[in-house]
């Protein structure tokens, strides 16, 4: 490959890279996908699936012995960690094979198996494999856990989510650091799998969640089924000869505990200090991430594109697909690019309860000094969550005073995933919260919680009167 000429070279063949690769193969064919390490993507291999896998297991085996309250009655459950963990393992790389499928069915000479670094703004020196020079590069190496020093202590019990997946068996206990997403998704799962769990957050956050109150009532709900410490304030990190040990503060006093494992998910880092970017003319943030345009994937006036978790920006499947196919349409048209306008905002979390965000955060909403209301339903008293045993949480609204716009929402409760969804639809149609009121909602149905606190919203707007306080037909809230 020494000395190679290429039209377009993309760097990873994740899942914004596979993108990116397909949509400048259809205007070229002189295209180099390069990829250090494996195919298949951080969804497939491990992140997204397999953590469904997982929690697929755990929500069987939380639901039967809570099914007392229906006056239905199992046996305890029991849980063959072997037997839970090999469906993860084989789902998982059955999901792999066909990611692995897609790409090594392209022509072989339009893929490479090798370590991309920048030599100037063209090259790109492959190790053995030798140079490349590309007209416009992409640049799609996704992302990485984020360790931090102290974490080093725990040795080789340190383990993340890549780790977890490849288990032969649960173990006895796990400690948890990070409550974001993949913390909280995979501490609660583990909890519910008979794993001794204990979690520990920083600065009362629960996922991604901005809004104080739907924080709090998410913090009361985790806290009440396994040891969460939203605000664990740890002392000490130790290795030793069965596991690991902590020392932490709670209730004024110091403890010690001791776990197999220690789980770290304190967020993830970008893949792009390993590349070289230094010896480019690209401008830089405080990350080492080029500076771009998020509509149109393109670093400053150059001809070198990002996308995917590497651009540091939505650590999502569906960005990472939706950028691929920007900067690769870009790439393979240059110097014809074009702005590609955005998704609605939605992201969710599938804990139990489910947690979602949709459209601007409260926290961004107050940073602009939006001028907004707020809108709420308490799933506690909602018709529909009460008849399935699953009221609890809280959902928040947000409208645009005077205009009446839906500005976003953030809630923990039922059903999250499926009502995240409806509200994105709308606030991508730019629908304002009266016309969100005149769309049907059928009896009885979660959704109807959503048209409780729209109603809810549209009073605190100014626009509509205050909704009944219940059903009228059934007398459940919602």
């Amino acid at each position: 490959m020494q000395g190679k000429q290429v039209d377009v070279a993309i760097i990873g063949a994740g899942t914004a890279g596979m993108r990116a690769y397909r949509e400048a193969t259809k205007v070229t064919d002189s295209v180099l996908l390069i990829e250090a390490d494996q195919y298949g993507t951080t969804c497939a291999r491990v992140g997204c699936m397999p953590s469904k896998l997982l929690i697929a297991a755990a929500d069987a085996a939380y639901s039967g012995p809570h099914a007392s309250q229906f006056g239905v009655h199992f046996a305890p459950a029991e849980i063959d960690g072997v037997a839970v963990m090999r469906r993860v393992r084989e789902e998982r790389d059955r999901f792999v094979s066909f990611v692995v499928e897609a790409v090594e069915g392209w022509p072989a000479e339009q893929r490479a198996m090798a370590t991309a670094r920048f030599k100037s703004d063209h090259e790109l020196d492959l190790g053995d494999e030798g140079t490349v020079t590309a007209d416009r590069i992409v640049i799609a190496t996704g992302s990485r856990p984020t360790i931090f020093p102290m974490f080093q202590d725990f040795g080789d019990r340190m383990i993340t989510n890549d780790d977890v997946f490849y288990w032969e068996d649960l173990p006895q206990s796990v400690v948890v650091f990070g409550a974001g997403i993949i913390g909280l998704e995979l501490g609660q799962a583990l909890h519910r799998l008979g794993v001794r769990t204990a979690l520990f957050g920083r600065d009362n956050l629960v996922g991604p969640l901005t809004d104080p109150e739907i924080i709090s009532s998410a913090c009361r709900i985790f806290s009440g089924e396994f040891e969460f410490h939203p605000h664990g304030e740890v002392t000490r990190y130790a290795r030793t000869d069965k596991g690991v040990e902590i020392d932490y503060v709670a209730d004024g006093a110091t403890k010690t505990a001791q776990f197999d494992y220690a789980l770290i998910a304190t967020g993830r880092r970008p893949n792009v200090d390993h590349l070289g970017l230094e010896n480019t003319s690209l401008e830089l943030d405080e990350r080492g991430v080029p500076l771009y345009d998020d509509y149109n994937g393109r670093c400053g006036d150059s001809h070198i594109f990002i996308a995917g978790d590497s651009n540091n920006r939505l650590p999502l499947l569906h960005e990472a697909a939706d950028e691929g196919f920007m900067v690769g349409y870009n790439a393979g048209r240059f110097p014809d690019v074009r702005r590609f306008t955005k998704s609605a905002p939605i992201s969710v979390m599938f804990t139990d309860p489910q947690i979602m965000m949709v459209g601007e955060t409260h926290r961004q909403l107050a940073e602009r000094n939006a001028d907004f209301a707020v809108g709420s339903v308490d799933w506690s008293d909602q018709g529909r969550a009460r008849v399935m045993a699953v009221n609890e949480g809280l959902l928040h609204v947000y409208g645009e005073r005077n205009t009446g716009k839906f500005l976003g929402a953030e809630m923990v409760g039922p059903r999250a995933e499926h009502l995240a969804h409806l509200l994105a639809w709308s606030y991508q149609s730019n629908l304002s919260v009266a016309e969100m009121l005149s769309r049907p909602f059928y009896h009885p149905c979660i959704e109807e919680g959503v048209r409780t606190a729209l109603r809810n919203l549209n009073y605190a707007l100014e626009l509509g009167p205050a909704g009944p306080a219940r059903c009228l037909d059934c007398g459940a809230g919602g």
